[in-house]
Protein backbone atom coordinates (compact mmCIF):
# COMPACT_ATOMS: atom_id res chain seq x y z
CA UNK A 1 0.00 0.00 0.00
CA UNK A 2 1.31 3.68 -0.67
CA UNK A 3 1.72 5.97 1.96
CA UNK A 4 -1.09 8.77 0.60
CA UNK A 5 -3.78 10.76 0.81
CA UNK A 6 -6.69 11.49 -2.22
CA UNK A 7 -8.11 14.34 -1.78
CA UNK A 8 -12.44 13.11 -2.11
CA UNK A 9 -13.47 17.27 -1.84
CA UNK A 10 -11.46 20.33 -0.61
CA UNK A 11 -14.13 22.52 1.07
CA UNK A 12 -13.87 26.27 -0.07
CA UNK A 13 -10.18 26.27 -0.07
CA UNK A 14 -7.22 23.85 1.25
CA UNK A 15 -3.95 24.02 0.71
CA UNK A 16 -0.66 23.02 1.66
CA UNK A 17 1.88 24.62 4.15
CA UNK A 18 4.78 24.34 5.94
CA UNK A 19 7.62 26.60 7.83
CA UNK A 20 7.60 28.88 4.86
CA UNK A 21 10.40 30.79 2.80
CA UNK A 22 11.86 32.59 5.60
CA UNK A 23 14.38 35.27 4.63
CA UNK A 24 14.05 35.72 0.85
CA UNK A 25 12.48 39.22 1.37
CA UNK A 26 15.27 40.46 -0.62
CA UNK A 27 14.30 38.41 -3.54
CA UNK A 28 11.21 39.68 -3.69
CA UNK A 29 9.31 36.25 -2.44
CA UNK A 30 7.61 36.26 0.99
CA UNK A 31 7.22 34.14 3.81
CA UNK A 32 3.90 32.27 3.18
CA UNK A 33 3.16 29.42 5.55
CA UNK A 34 0.08 28.82 7.81
CA UNK A 35 -2.06 31.44 9.20
CA UNK A 36 -2.45 30.16 12.45
CA UNK A 37 1.30 28.95 12.86
CA UNK A 38 0.24 27.52 16.27
CA UNK A 39 -2.33 25.28 15.43
CA UNK A 40 -0.26 24.06 12.61
CA UNK A 41 2.82 23.21 14.82
CA UNK A 42 0.75 21.57 17.17
CA UNK A 43 -0.27 19.50 14.57
CA UNK A 44 2.53 18.01 13.88
CA UNK A 45 4.21 17.74 16.80
CA UNK A 46 1.09 15.37 18.12
CA UNK A 47 2.03 12.87 14.99
CA UNK A 48 6.09 13.00 15.85
CA UNK A 49 6.80 15.17 13.33
CA UNK A 50 9.45 18.46 12.84
CA UNK A 51 7.04 21.06 13.94
CA UNK A 52 7.20 22.67 10.65
CA UNK A 53 6.57 19.46 8.50
CA UNK A 54 3.95 20.53 5.55
CA UNK A 55 0.08 20.18 6.63
CA UNK A 56 -3.31 20.80 5.14
CA UNK A 57 -4.96 24.24 5.77
CA UNK A 58 -8.58 23.63 5.48
CA UNK A 59 -10.56 26.67 5.46
CA UNK A 60 -14.53 26.33 7.27
CA UNK A 61 -14.12 22.78 6.60
CA UNK A 62 -15.54 20.15 4.06
CA UNK A 63 -11.99 18.62 3.15
CA UNK A 64 -12.54 14.83 3.09
CA UNK A 65 -9.48 12.66 2.70
CA UNK A 66 -8.85 8.89 2.12
CA UNK A 67 -6.27 6.73 3.46
CA UNK A 68 -3.81 4.81 0.96
CA UNK A 69 -2.34 2.98 3.84
CA UNK A 70 -2.31 2.85 7.48
CA UNK A 71 -1.80 6.50 9.08
CA UNK A 72 -1.68 8.63 11.88
CA UNK A 73 -3.25 11.94 11.86
CA UNK A 74 -3.94 14.98 13.84
CA UNK A 75 -6.41 18.03 13.48
CA UNK A 76 -6.30 21.22 15.50
CA UNK A 77 -7.26 24.37 14.90
CA UNK A 78 -10.87 25.19 13.62
CA UNK A 79 -12.59 21.93 15.49
CA UNK A 80 -14.38 19.99 12.75
CA UNK A 81 -14.76 17.16 14.16
CA UNK A 82 -15.08 15.05 17.75
CA UNK A 83 -11.40 13.52 17.35
CA UNK A 84 -9.62 16.89 17.69
CA UNK A 85 -6.18 17.89 19.38
CA UNK A 86 -4.81 14.72 19.83
CA UNK A 87 -3.10 11.64 17.08
CA UNK A 88 -5.91 9.60 15.73
CA UNK A 89 -5.14 6.57 13.48
CA UNK A 90 -6.94 6.57 9.95
CA UNK A 91 -6.74 2.75 8.68
CA UNK A 92 -6.05 2.32 5.10
CA UNK A 93 -9.08 3.10 2.91
CA UNK A 94 -10.58 4.94 5.71
CA UNK A 95 -12.31 8.57 5.35
CA UNK A 96 -11.56 11.48 7.36
CA UNK A 97 -14.19 14.19 7.20
CA UNK A 98 -14.25 18.17 8.32
CA UNK A 99 -17.54 19.11 9.28
CA UNK A 100 -18.10 23.12 9.20
CA UNK A 101 -16.82 24.37 12.55
CA UNK A 102 -18.44 26.03 14.83
CA UNK A 103 -16.20 28.73 15.79
CA UNK A 104 -12.57 29.94 13.89
CA UNK A 105 -12.10 29.55 10.14
CA UNK A 106 -9.12 26.84 9.50
CA UNK A 107 -8.19 23.63 10.40
CA UNK A 108 -5.01 21.90 10.28
CA UNK A 109 -4.34 18.47 9.22
CA UNK A 110 -1.23 16.34 10.11
CA UNK A 111 -0.40 13.36 9.38
CA UNK A 112 2.45 11.10 10.17
CA UNK A 113 5.41 11.60 8.37
CA UNK A 114 4.51 14.34 6.81
CA UNK A 115 2.82 15.76 3.33
CA UNK A 116 5.49 14.89 0.97
CA UNK A 117 4.92 17.05 -2.05
CA UNK A 118 7.67 18.18 -4.14
CA UNK A 119 9.14 21.99 -2.45
CA UNK A 120 9.58 25.14 -4.41
CA UNK A 121 12.14 27.25 -3.35
CA UNK A 122 12.50 25.27 -0.30
CA UNK A 123 9.22 25.08 0.58
CA UNK A 124 5.95 23.21 0.57
CA UNK A 125 3.49 25.90 1.37
CA UNK A 126 1.32 27.39 -1.03
CA UNK A 127 1.50 31.30 -1.47
CA UNK A 128 -1.68 32.51 -3.11
CA UNK A 129 -0.10 36.15 -3.28
CA UNK A 130 2.78 35.00 -5.43
CA UNK A 131 1.86 31.84 -6.91
CA UNK A 132 4.44 29.86 -5.68
CA UNK A 133 4.23 26.47 -4.29
CA UNK A 134 2.30 23.31 -4.89
CA UNK A 135 -1.16 24.31 -6.71
CA UNK A 136 -4.63 24.49 -4.48
CA UNK A 137 -6.08 20.97 -3.43
CA UNK A 138 -8.54 19.79 -6.01
CA UNK A 139 -10.28 16.71 -5.69
CA UNK A 140 -8.84 13.46 -7.23
CA UNK A 141 -5.23 15.09 -6.00
CA UNK A 142 -3.28 12.20 -4.44
CA UNK A 143 -0.68 13.75 -1.78
CA UNK A 144 2.20 11.67 -0.85
CA UNK A 145 3.45 11.26 2.56
CA UNK A 146 6.63 10.74 3.92
CA UNK A 147 7.96 8.33 5.95
CA UNK A 148 8.02 8.99 10.07
CA UNK A 149 11.25 10.52 11.27
CA UNK A 150 10.87 10.99 14.82
CA UNK A 151 8.89 9.06 17.91
CA UNK A 152 5.51 9.78 19.00
CA UNK A 153 5.12 11.89 21.84
CA UNK A 154 3.01 9.96 23.92
CA UNK A 155 0.16 12.36 24.05
CA UNK A 156 -3.61 11.50 23.32
CA UNK A 157 -4.96 15.06 23.48
CA UNK A 158 -3.68 18.34 23.81
CA UNK A 159 -5.53 20.93 26.01
CA UNK A 160 -6.55 23.65 23.57
CA UNK A 161 -9.61 25.88 23.45
CA UNK A 162 -11.23 26.26 20.00
CA UNK A 163 -10.67 29.60 18.60
CA UNK A 164 -13.13 32.24 19.72
CA UNK A 165 -16.44 32.84 18.11
CA UNK A 166 -17.22 36.48 19.48
CA UNK A 167 -15.04 39.27 19.86
CA UNK A 168 -11.38 39.15 19.65
CA UNK A 169 -8.92 41.57 21.44
CA UNK A 170 -4.96 41.77 20.40
CA UNK A 171 -2.02 43.58 21.13
CA UNK A 172 -0.72 46.09 18.81
CA UNK A 173 2.58 48.21 18.71
CA UNK A 174 3.07 51.66 17.01
CA UNK A 175 4.16 51.58 13.43
CA UNK A 176 6.81 53.14 11.24
CA UNK A 177 4.23 55.88 9.86
CA UNK A 178 2.45 56.82 13.48
CA UNK A 179 3.33 59.84 12.07
CA UNK A 180 1.24 60.19 8.95
CA UNK A 181 -2.06 59.57 10.92
CA UNK A 182 -3.08 62.17 13.76
CA UNK A 183 -3.70 61.79 17.33
CA UNK A 184 -7.64 61.14 17.01
CA UNK A 185 -7.04 58.31 14.14
CA UNK A 186 -4.58 56.75 16.47
CA UNK A 187 -7.18 56.82 19.51
CA UNK A 188 -9.58 55.04 17.00
CA UNK A 189 -7.78 52.66 16.18
CA UNK A 190 -7.25 51.08 19.95
CA UNK A 191 -10.68 52.54 21.27
CA UNK A 192 -13.45 51.04 18.21
CA UNK A 193 -14.38 47.63 17.69
CA UNK A 194 -13.48 46.68 13.95
CA UNK A 195 -15.28 44.52 12.22
CA UNK A 196 -13.83 41.74 9.71
CA UNK A 197 -15.03 41.74 5.92
CA UNK A 198 -16.29 38.81 3.54
CA UNK A 199 -12.66 40.32 1.46
CA UNK A 200 -10.31 38.54 3.74
CA UNK A 201 -7.82 35.87 2.86
CA UNK A 202 -4.77 34.41 3.84
CA UNK A 203 -3.05 37.85 2.54
CA UNK A 204 -4.87 39.44 5.28
CA UNK A 205 -7.88 40.60 6.69
CA UNK A 206 -9.51 43.44 5.35
CA UNK A 207 -11.31 45.92 8.41
CA UNK A 208 -14.12 47.94 8.50
CA UNK A 209 -14.91 50.88 11.01
CA UNK A 210 -13.49 54.44 11.50
CA UNK A 211 -12.02 56.19 8.80
CA UNK A 212 -8.77 56.61 9.99
CA UNK A 213 -7.59 59.74 8.48
CA UNK A 214 -3.93 60.98 8.04
CA UNK A 215 -2.47 64.18 8.52
CA UNK A 216 -0.66 64.14 4.97
CA UNK A 217 -1.08 63.64 1.53
CA UNK A 218 0.85 62.58 -1.03
CA UNK A 219 2.51 59.38 -2.20
CA UNK A 220 4.88 56.92 -0.06
CA UNK A 221 7.52 55.08 -1.34
CA UNK A 222 7.76 51.38 -1.29
CA UNK A 223 8.44 49.64 2.08
CA UNK A 224 9.13 46.61 3.25
CA UNK A 225 5.85 44.93 4.60
CA UNK A 226 5.94 41.91 7.27
CA UNK A 227 3.03 39.70 8.68
CA UNK A 228 1.25 41.64 11.79
CA UNK A 229 1.48 44.90 9.55
CA UNK A 230 -1.65 47.34 9.91
CA UNK A 231 -1.48 49.27 6.46
CA UNK A 232 -3.97 51.89 5.78
CA UNK A 233 -5.21 52.33 2.10
CA UNK A 234 -6.82 55.89 1.11
CA UNK A 235 -9.72 54.60 2.01
CA UNK A 236 -8.99 54.67 6.29
CA UNK A 237 -9.57 51.36 6.49
CA UNK A 238 -6.85 49.20 8.06
CA UNK A 239 -5.68 45.66 6.34
CA UNK A 240 -4.19 43.36 8.81
CA UNK A 241 -1.34 41.20 6.92
CA UNK A 242 -1.22 37.40 7.36
CA UNK A 243 0.60 34.71 6.19
CA UNK A 244 1.03 36.00 2.39
CA UNK A 245 1.78 39.14 2.91
CA UNK A 246 3.54 41.17 -0.08
CA UNK A 247 6.95 41.97 0.34
CA UNK A 248 6.28 45.58 -0.06
CA UNK A 249 3.74 47.90 0.26
CA UNK A 250 3.47 51.54 -0.73
CA UNK A 251 0.59 52.87 2.34
CA UNK A 252 1.43 53.62 5.40
CA UNK A 253 1.68 50.78 8.87
CA UNK A 254 -0.01 52.64 11.69
CA UNK A 255 0.73 49.78 13.61
CA UNK A 256 1.87 46.15 14.28
CA UNK A 257 0.25 43.43 15.52
CA UNK A 258 2.31 40.67 18.53
CA UNK A 259 3.39 37.72 16.55
CA UNK A 260 1.93 35.55 19.07
CA UNK A 261 -1.47 37.42 18.34
CA UNK A 262 -1.19 37.00 14.29
CA UNK A 263 -2.10 33.36 14.80
CA UNK A 264 -5.33 34.31 16.32
CA UNK A 265 -6.35 37.05 13.64
CA UNK A 266 -5.94 33.98 11.42
CA UNK A 267 -8.69 32.45 13.10
CA UNK A 268 -11.13 35.21 12.55
CA UNK A 269 -14.69 34.88 10.15
CA UNK A 270 -16.08 37.34 8.34
CA UNK A 271 -18.36 39.05 10.57
CA UNK A 272 -16.01 39.24 13.60
CA UNK A 273 -14.92 41.97 15.71
CA UNK A 274 -11.20 42.60 16.15
CA UNK A 275 -10.04 45.06 18.80
CA UNK A 276 -6.63 46.47 19.38
CA UNK A 277 -4.68 46.84 22.90
CA UNK A 278 -2.03 49.08 22.90
CA UNK A 279 -0.80 53.24 22.95
CA UNK A 280 0.04 54.23 20.07
CA UNK A 281 1.90 58.17 19.44
CA UNK A 282 2.64 59.64 16.58
CA UNK A 283 7.04 59.92 16.17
Amino acid sequence: MTRSLTVLATGPLTTVQDGGRPGQGALGVGRSGPCDRAAARLANRLVGNDPDAAVLEATLGGLVLRAGADLVVATTGARCSRAHNGPVALRAGAELRLDLPSSGLRTYVAVRGGVAVEPVLGSRSTDLLAGLGPPVLSPGDVLPVGEPSGPMPGVDLAPVADPPGGEVTVRVLPGPRTDWFAEEALRALTGTAWEVTGESNRIGLRLAGVALERTRTGELASEGMVRGALQVPPSGQPVLFLADAPVTGGYPVIGYVEDADVDRCGQLRPGQTLRFRGALAPR
